[in-house]
Formats: C-alpha cells, sequence, structure tokens
C-alpha cells in the first residue's frame, strides 16, 4: 500500500521536475501543479519559449550529441566490454560528465512528449536507450569514462571506481543528471527502459558506498545525487534511495576531502553561508530541501534559510544570477558582485530557480518567487537565444565585445541544462494547499487543478512582463470554496529583492489593484492603489491593514496576509473572473554601498525585468554614459524578428504576434575637452531587457550605468 500511495503523489513532483509532497507530516506542505497539467498559450511570451525549445533546442542537442561523440562514448563502452582487447584513447579526451548531455537532452525530450506526443521523437529517444543500456556493465556500474578503456580511464576518473569521486571523475553526477532524465521519461511513456538503466547503477553505489564495513565511504563532488534519488525513491517507493540521499548529505564535510569549492569543507548543518561552485552550491541546497521535506530533518531546513539570507542580502545579482567569480565558477565574498568579470553560469540560476523553488513549497512565502522569477526572466533566459539556438554559459553585467553566444560548448553543460528546463516551466506556475490555490507566476495559460480532492479549470491570461494586467478566469469549480492567493511582486511594492541589497531610488507608490466580475451577474469591483478607495482609509493604519478590515460582503471576502499574497475567498462560480492590475513603472536602482562594483551607477527595471544598454541601439560610446536618476523614460516597441536569424523565422510560427518593450531618456555623454576635462553631450539613450542582449553581433553593453545630478 505504501508503494500505491507514493506513485500516486509523486505526479507534482516528478512531471514539474521540481518537488516532492507526501502530505503535511512527511513531504513539502505545499504541492506544484505539475507542469502536464497546464498548457502554455501558443501566442505569448513563454510559448513561444516552448516552442523554441521543441523545434530547434533539443534538436539541436541531439545533433550534438551525435557530432560530438557523445553516443560513441557508449557504444565503444559496449565494444570493450565484448572485447578486452580493443582500446579506445580516451584520455585528455572530453570530459568525464559528457555521458549527462544526452541524459538532460532526453530529459527535456520526454517534457515535451508529455504535452506535444511524437512517435518519432520517441523512436529517436528509444534508439538512443539502447545505445545507453549496451555500455552499462554487469552489475550495473555505467561511467563511459572508465569502461572505455580501464586500464587507461579519463584522467578526471581515478584509477579504480570511485577513488575520484570527491575530485573531478562526476561518477555519482551522472548517476544524478541519469536518474532525473529516466523518471521524466518513465512518466512521460510509462516505459521502464531508461527508469531499469537508473535504478541499476544506483543500486550498484548503494551496495559499495556508505557507511558500513567493505564500503567506501564518500559522498559526490559534484552534487545532484541527492536531488534524484529523491525522485527515484517518490517513483518507485524504495527507501534505499531516499537512505543514501541522506547519507550523501549528512556525510559531507565528514570524509577526508574536505574543501569549500564544492561546499565540503564543514558539515552541511553547520553551514550558514553560500560558498564555493554555485552550481554545485545550489543542487546541495535543494537536495537538502527534498531530505528535509521526506524526512522532516528541520536542521537541514535550518541551514538552508541561513544560506539563502546570505545569498539574497549579499551575493546576488540584480539579474538574479549567482557566482561572481570565473574562478572555480563560484561565489566571491560577501558583497563581491563585479560587473564584466561576473560569470554567473547559466546552470546556476536554473540551479537558483530550484532551491527557491523548493523554499517555497517549504514555508509558502512569496518573497521566494520574487527571487524566482528575478532569476527566470533575466540571468537564466539570457543563457540561451531568443530562437532557441544559441547560448551562453557565463551571463556577465557588462561587455566590451569579448561575449558572443555559442550553438555549443565543448563543456556543455549549459545548453544541456537549458533543454531540460525551459519544457519543465508550466510546472511552477501554480501551487495548492489545501483549499489554497497559489498563483506564482504570470503567463498565458489553461489549467486544471485538484483543489481538495476536486477538479478546478482556470484560464490566464496576459501579457506579462510586458503589460500590466492579469485576468484569471474559473472555467470550472467542483470544490465550491476556495482561496485564490495571487501573488504580489516584491517589485511592485518597492522592495527588488527580499533584502537591503538593492533598492529603489524613489519611495514608489504602492501601484496595484484588482476587480473581481462575473459577467453573467454583474459585478463586484475592487479597484485600489496605495492611496485606496476614500471611503476605506484611515490614515492612522496601513493601507493593507485598512483594506483588510473593509473589503468584504456576503459572498467575497479578499484580503491581504504577511506571506505576500492578495487573497480572494469565495464559491466561485463559472465565469468569475479576477483582473490583477501592476504599475509597469520603468525604475532606477541602486546596489547596497558595500558593493563596491555599483558604487555612483544604477540599474534600470521595468516589472520584472532588467535593462541594459547595448551598442547596437545607441550611436555613441555607452561606456561614457551618464543617467539621471530622475530620468523620465518613453516606452518603445522592437519587432522580435529583429533578433533572430532569417533562417530561423519560418521554423518558428509564433515570433508574427511578439514584440519587444525598449525604454529611451534622456542621457549624456562624457567627451574630455583638449584639457582633459569632462564635456557633457545630450544623447537619446535606449535600453532592452538584459535577456536579448547580444543578438546582433558583438558590442558593448551595460547593465549599470553612471548617474548624476547635472541637469540635462
Amino acid at each position: 500500500m505504501k508503494k500505491v500511495i507514493l506513485r500516486a503523489l509523486t505526479a507534482a513532483f516528478i512531471l514539474s521536475a521540481c518537488t516532492p509532497n507526501e502530505g503535511p507530516s512527511a513531504g513539502y506542505p505545499i504541492t506544484p501543479v505539475p507542469f502536464t497539467s497546464v498548457k502554455v498559450e501558443n501566442n505569448s511570451f513563454w510559448g513561444q519559449r516552448l516552442e523554441a525549445s521543441r523545434k530547434v533546442t533539443i534538436p539541436l542537442a541531439f545533433s550534438k550529441c551525435e557530432s560530438e561523440g557523445r553516443y560513441t562514448n557508449f557504444s565503444n563502452a559496449a565494444e570493450r566490454m565484448k572485447d578486452s582487447t580493443k582500446v579506445f584513447k580516451v584520455h585528455g579526451r572530453g570530459f568525464s560528465f559528457d555521458d549527462t548531455d544526452p541524459y538532460k537532452t532526453i530529459e527535456g525530450a520526454s517534457y515535451i512528449l508529455q504535452t506535444y506526443p511524437d512517435e518519432r521523437l520517441k523512436l529517436y529517444i528509444d534508439s538512443v536507450l539502447a545505445v545507453i543500456a549496451s555500455a552499462q556493465e554487469p552489475d550495473g556500474y555505467l561511467y563511459t569514462a572508465r569502461t572505455q578503456n580501464p586500464e587507461e580511464p579519463h584522467h578526471w576518473a581515478g584509477p579504480t571506481r570511485w577513488s575520484k569521486v570527491e575530485d573531478l571523475s562526476h561518477e555519482f553526477y551522472n548517476l544524478g543528471h541519469m536518474a532525473e532524465s529516466a523518471v521524466a521519461h518513465y512518466q512521460a511513456t510509462g516505459e521502464r527502459t531508461f527508469l531499469d538503466i537508473a535504478t541499476r547503477y544506483a543500486d550498484c553505489i548503494i551496495r559499495e558506498v556508505g557507511d558500513q564495513p567493505g564500503q567506501a565511504c564518500l559522498v559526490p563532488g559534484h552534487q545532484i545525487a541527492e536531488m534524484a534519488l529523491c525522485k527515484l525513491y517518490l517513483v518507485t517507493g524504495e527507501r534505499k534511495y531516499l537512505d543514501q540521499a541522506k547519507f550523501f548529505l549528512d556525510y559531507r564535510g565528514k570524509t577526508s576531502f574536505k574543501t569549500e569549492y564544492s561546499q565540503s569543507h564543514k558539515p552541511v548543518v553547520e553551514q550558514d553561508e553560500a560558498v564555493g561552485h554555485a552550481v554545485r552550491a545550489a543542487y546541495m541546497y535543494a537536495g537538502m530541501a527534498d531530505v528535509a521535506a521526506l524526512t522532516g530533518d528541520s536542521a537541514y531546513i535550518k541551514a538552508i534559510d541561513a544560506i539563502w539570507e546570505n545569498i539574497v542580502s549579499k551575493k546576488l545579482y540584480i539579474t538574479g544570477g549567482i557566482g561572481a567569480t570565473n574562478h572555480g565558477e563560484a561565489f566571491g565574498p560577501n558583497y563581491y558582485l563585479p560587473n564584466m568579470s561576473a560569470y554567473c553560469e547559466t546552470c546556476a540560476a536554473i540551479g537558483n530557480v530550484y532551491v527557491n523553488h523548493r523554499l517555497f513549497l517549504l514555508h509558502g512565502e512569496s518573497k521566494y518567487y520574487d527571487v524566482l522569477e528575478r532569476t527566470l526572466y533575466n540571468g537564466l533566459l539570457s543563457g540561451v537565444s531568443l530562437d532557441g539556438g544559441k547560448f551562453f554559459y557565463p551571463n556577465p553585467l557588462e561587455s566590451a565585445g569579448q561575449h558572443q553566444r555559442q550553438a555549443w560548448f565543448g563543456c556543455a553543460c549549459c545548453p544541456s541544462n537549458i533543454c531540460r528546463f525551459i519544457p519543465s516551466l508550466p510546472g511552477y506556475v501554480y501551487a495548492v494547499k489545501d483549499r489554497d490555490v497559489y498563483v506564482n507566476l504570470f503567463l498565458s495559460n489553461s489549467a486544471t487543478l485538484n483543489v481538495d480532492g476536486k477538479k478546478v479549470s482556470i484560464t490566464q491570461t496576459t501579457d506579462y512582463p510586458y503589460g500590466d494586467s492579469i485576468r484569471i478566469k474559473i472555467d470550472e469549480n467542483r470544490c465550491e470554496e476556495f482561496t485564490l492567493k495571487v501573488r504580489i511582486p516584491g517589485w511592485v511594492e518597492g522592495t527588488p529583492v527580499p533584502s537591503d541589497l538593492y533598492s529603489y531610488t524613489k519611495n514608489w507608490r504602492l501601484e496595484y489593484g484588482f476587480k473581481f466580475e462575473n459577467p453573467k451577474e454583474g459585478h463586484l469591483k475592487y479597484t485600489f492603489f496605495k492611496e485606496g478607495p476614500k471611503n476605506i482609509i484611515d490614515d492612522k493604519k496601513t493601507f493593507k491593514e485598512t483594506f483588510n478590515e473593509t473589503s468584504q460582503n456576503g459572498r467575497t471576502n479578499a484580503y491581504f496576509t504577511p506571506d505576500g499574497y492578495l487573497n480572494i475567498t469565495r464559491k466561485w462560480k463559472k465565469g468569475d473572473e479576477v483582473t490583477v492590475f501592476f504599475k509597469m513603472r520603468p525604475r532606477v536602482v541602486l546596489a547596497h554601498e558595500n558593493v563596491e562594483a555599483d558604487r555612483g551607477l544604477v540599474a534600470i527595471e521595468r516589472g520584472p525585468l532588467v535593462y541594459c544598454a547595448e551598442w547596437a541601439d545607441n550611436d555613441f560610446d555607452i561606456k561614457n554614459v551618464v543617467i539621471n536618476p530622475e530620468a523620465k523614460f518613453t516606452l518603445g516597441e522592437r519587432d522580435l524578428s529583429t533578433f533572430i536569424p532569417e533562417e530561423r523565422k519560418s521554423q518558428l510560427t509564433t515570433w508574427s504576434t511578439q514584440h519587444i518593450t525598449t525604454l529611451s531618456t534622456e542621457a549624456q555623454v562624457t567627451i574630455p575637452d583638449a584639457k582633459g576635462e569632462p564635456q557633457y553631450e545630450k544623447v537619446h539613450l535606449t535600453l532592452t531587457p538584459y535577456y536579448t542582449w547580444a543578438h546582433r553581433g558583438r558590442g558593448d553593453m551595460k547593465v549599470w550605468l553612471p548617474c548624476s545630478d547635472k541637469e540635462e
């Protein structure tokens, strides 16, 4: 019976590539709505990204696995097992984790199969899985960097199994991505082909690695197996996988290999600062959240909360990127956030989304989604071109033209990670707890939710992140009364991030509102801004307190809660609509004074988007531009097709209706006179969303701009 219950509860975790829920006593208290239950509108911001992933990114990744020898590694390993006289020179070729590129691409393709059934794609995946299976050794071990040539394996692999797993071999890391992909494939197809491969490798590790006599007491050098083993536990019901995940975390910092680079410098429950390789760190924090939720280990949660506070208050870029330095692709010291040399690896941004989503599911506070959304729209989306065919590994906040998107990398972890993340995005939109329905991300979609065991269908319509209204319509409700919890983003309320790391130059008005109506029954309307309707304002109380006391009638109760949500409780009827308005005002951002790299500089935002100045939009040297912190901005539109190559336009059908919003303002450039004294010349500065930069060739780009109080 336990296995049956566990399998029934896996959908929200497995299909959204995110988090488990086993009920309030053993699992996340909030359940994400799986991506398979959320259908994104095609002609929309995110519909375009999903189409690009399906038609360009995933096919490209599979083709690179073919051309770059990823499949050859598996076939070579199979040949070596058949005939030990065959020698394959793997030493010095590629990386010890190259096996994960096919795994991650299959994971993304499996998500796509759930939404867009495709027999040809399924057959292609089957053919790849046959090659992968052929490389698995009889006891389940699957690591082509060794099996191809056991006498002379990859120089990161070490002479024997696990001998360098805490350093460079990535044997456990490979298991992690294999298991994540295998679970996705199983859920998409119902076939156990890949799942059996993954469980056999996991069982091999469990037999040989642990704290029992005769076992090697080792932990992953590159984390992710912790997350993946939790997924194997949920989909199989086998407790041994959860126990192994907890072992990997419990013994971190207790083996002989200790280094901040891989967060093994001390036990995880004693850590309170984000250090070392940012991707490893993010995956570890996500794994800690999973294990804590499934085992009830509160010490893990306490440690993650402290680390999260450190990141958002001292180590988070305005783009949501993490990992300041290319030396070790790592976090730097507190407040060390350089711009030109910022690393902000795309994989780290994806990891940051994983962590913040899990913390939301644990704590239910909107602040985690504030960080998630900032990362998603800026530091993560910048990692893949608009057409889905080129990528960034690092995502700096300033460039002198040395950065260019590439179709692939020798170390291809970022493109393949994009393959698996973008198709899972619909699973981050909604969540449910009892009779509370959380609306966390704003994108046009239709969704079917399970609310207190009853079916609820809703439609969301919006032009977000450029438009300022979100309409939520109830299409069907068998639950009767429930609470719709709509996230009020921190940027709307004047808080860029949930700390004092960044702030706006003005104390902006709280400019948002909502209305409720049912077209067939007339309507009840609450529309408000900071001042609120005159008949409900009490100067002795906050706006929210006043609104909460007065915004009730016999059928509907609307109120704010400290978790950051607007709550509307009602016996919902078909046709009920809630429209939320967020004022998309351009805002000027300052960094904390301790961030040396940003002193005297400002950044510009509109809604969830960070903007940048780029050479292609301005006919002057943007390195010398100076902006007034009181500047007024004019909105413009740019056809999205100007950012993609001609050959993609016929392939992607949603481009015709898409555009980006630009910002323009009067600024100044400094030009030295004959004596070397600075002179100021007025210019018209145009800014575009950061995620669109470097689509039009090499050149200068800046997010943070010098500011001056000098009159323009």
